[in-house]
């Protein structure tokens, strides 16, 4: 356990807070008192806690919900960035959405990154060695600018190199301490970075914003089919949960050289790509971005790829993509 409140230790706040399913005195692997190994599982032979776990008596309801639902009534607008595939620059839309919301110095706009395993948003968005403080209002978002504010585990690391080993409990307290004791302040949007898949940090997310509401889910693939398949399951996985799904970014979408002007298809489409899919799982293609190889460089540098090279096909892509996902939203919770 020791190691763990490590990571923690710029935000000067104990372990047990961070994880409000878990006991202080709780072993490694604690399933959760919420879980329904709770009691059961092999970790917690010995725990002083097992007996009182494995009881049946109902549990009430998570006490952090309360608290989520003040800090939320503060943010207008809440979008989660999906991805069914790693690697599709679902992270890297996120910044740029972000980048693109904080153009106008009349929005606030804040990022949450809940890759928990793979915090790449801290370097992204240029701000990698900052760290997060916390007062008596809670902890400060690290901010890009004025009006752009981001929390993320990856400030909270001692290095780069460490890698964080955590089952779902852990995860999910984690994502209950970003949503009801970072001090946003009053927020305009706030779009929510999520790993790969459908997994803890995904269920816990909706779960928590149950009450507040999200107002919708971007998803992000490339054009070939072994990435499609996994959208296939990100989409079932929405209607499943009750989120609406704002619509389909088709990333790395053809190459279009710089000298010869000819396009290339470096992740073929063999099964029609995200317009195919789009169609049969009626949702809506809210555009394709082209691979640019400095979208890559801006992304190791810190830089916002919109602002550095505007005159790039696939600026104007992001850019048309992000004013209809702004359009779609606000259509039905106006400003």
């Amino acid at each position: 356990m020791a190691r763990f409140r490590n990571v923690y230790a710029v935000c000067r706040l104990p372990f047990a807070t961070m994880t409000a399913t878990i006991p202080e005195n709780a072993p490694d692997h604690c399933p959760g008192v919420e879980s329904d190994q709770a009691g059961k599982a092999d970790a917690c032979g010995g725990c002083a806690n097992q007996e009182i776990c494995a009881s049946n008596k109902p549990k009430g309801p998570d006490p952090a919900l309360p608290l989520i639902r003040e800090r939320m009534r503060h943010v207008k607008k809440k979008i989660l960035v999906l991805s069914g595939k790693g690697g599709v620059g679902k992270s890297t839309f996120t910044a740029q959405l972000g980048w693109a919301f904080a153009a106008d110095e009349n929005l606030q706009t804040g990022i949450m990154d809940v890759d928990i395993c793979g915090p790449s948003i801290p370097t992204i968005l240029g701000i990698a060695n900052e760290q997060v403080h916390s007062s008596a209002s809670g902890w400060s978002p690290v901010y890009v600018q004025d009006n752009l504010g981001v929390m993320s585990v990856g400030f909270m690391l001692p290095s780069a190199k460490d890698a964080i080993m955590w089952r779902g409990p852990k995860k999910n307290g984690l994502i209950a301490q970003f949503l009801k004791d970072v001090d946003w302040g009053e927020l305009d949007w706030l779009v929510i970075d999520t790993p790969p898949g459908t997994s803890d940090e995904h269920l816990s997310v909706v779960q928590y914003l149950k009450e507040s509401g999200i107002d919708g889910a971007v998803l992000v693939t490339t054009p070939q089919e072994v990435a499609l398949q996994d959208v296939r399951r990100e989409i079932d996985f929405c209607r499943k949960v009750g989120v609406r799904i704002i619509g389909l970014v088709e990333n790395m979408a053809g190459f279009v050289c710089p000298k010869c002007k000819n396009k290339s298809e470096i992740f073929r489409p063999t099964t029609g790509g995200a317009a195919r899919l789009a169609r049969e799982c009626g949702v809506e293609l809210l555009g394709s971005v082209p691979l640019d190889p400095r979208i890559g460089k801006s992304a190791d540098y810190g830089v916002s790829f919109i602002d550095e090279y505007p005159d790039s096909p696939a600026t104007t892509a992001f850019l048309d993509i992000i004013e209809r996902i702004q359009s779609i939203v606000e259509q039905d919770r106006p400003l």
